[in-house]
């Protein structure tokens, strides 16, 4: 193992979680769900926390590991949340009851992102989370800076695709998605942006004023 895989397994192992969140990671596996690993979900909190965030708004739910991480030190802060899939909502909303965080914090919206990001305010939120279907990743991402205020961070994660995005032979749909998307970041004057090793891969882009 070279030093940098060494380092890459000693981050991934070093955060601490909480009874919830390892339990919600136990369930994510259980329904054949990837939640962000240890790591990401670390950085997430964080993230919460150097922001101030009040307001985030998450697309892909899943079971609720991400959501348990962006509101794990915020504890005036309220999530949106977009989830097409119902099992996954009855389980996120089991565990954010468990975990002490009433509904009127964590508001879990059933449907289809691509149709309930227009009908969100703009400009509204301080965080915007992007982990659902990579195929369709640049249309969220053309609504997450819509609803996104000045100084906000959209962040995606899994935008390394296991290797596949740094793989010119992977071809697949999700991976060019994630090939164009890091295109527009990165030709774009209007926003900054760091892509980082951490987890599989976490993008995180700020809008900028203007």
């Amino acid at each position: 193992m070279s030093k940098l895989e060494r380092n890459w397994q000693y981050t991934e192992q070093y955060p601490s979680e909480t009874d919830t969140l390892v339990r919600a990671r136990r369930v994510s596996l259980e329904l054949g769900i990837e939640p962000v690993s240890r790591a990401v979900s670390a950085e997430l909190s964080a993230l919460a926390v150097l922001s101030g965030a009040k307001a985030i708004c998450e697309i892909g739910t899943g079971v609720g590991v991400s959501g348990l991480s962006l509101l794990r030190h915020r504890p005036d802060a309220i999530l949106t949340s977009i989830e097409i899939e119902p099992e996954h909502l009855r389980e996120a909303r089991s565990l954010f009851t468990e975990a002490g965080i009433p509904a009127s914090r964590a508001r879990l919206v059933e449907g289809d992102a691509r149709h309930v990001m227009p009908r969100l305010n703009l400009a509204a939120y301080d965080i915007v989370l992007l982990d659902a279907e990579q195929s369709q990743l640049l249309e969220y991402f053309e609504h997450a800076l819509g609803i996104v205020r000045p100084g906000g961070a959209i962040v995606v994660p899994s935008a390394l695709a296991h290797g596949r995005v740094a793989d010119p032979a992977a071809r697949d749909e999700s991976t060019q998605a994630l090939r164009d998307l890091l295109a527009v970041v990165a030709e774009s004057d209007a926003i900054a942006a760091s892509l980082a090793p951490t987890g599989d891969g976490l993008l995180t882009v700020v809008r900028l004023d203007g």
